[in-house]
């Protein structure tokens, strides 16, 4: 007769959720400039809702995101992109 002995070493999985307001500037020109804009941020993993605002050119993202990272994707549209100063 065998005996199995095993050692399980548990380690907690540590989840760090990022519930976020991002503000963007974003140089928009026309509704194909936000499409593109919706599409990206319609992909990104995290995020719960996004506003667009064209006449402003402001995009407002909230969610479980980081705030670098809802740039560089958006900034992948080739639109100038940075961070809304208040």
């Amino acid at each position: 007769m065998m005996f199995f002995f095993f050692s399980v070493d548990c380690v907690a999985a540590v989840c760090v959720i990022f519930h976020e307001t991002v503000v963007l500037k974003v140089a928009m020109s026309c509704e194909g400039c936000a499409g593109a804009v919706k599409r990206v941020l319609g992909k990104l993993d995290g995020v719960e809702s996004y506003d667009i605002d064209l006449k402003e050119q402001k995009v407002v993202v909230q969610g479980n995101v980081q705030p670098d990272i809802v740039l560089q994707t958006v900034s992948k549209t080739g639109k100038k992109t940075t961070f809304w100063e208040s």
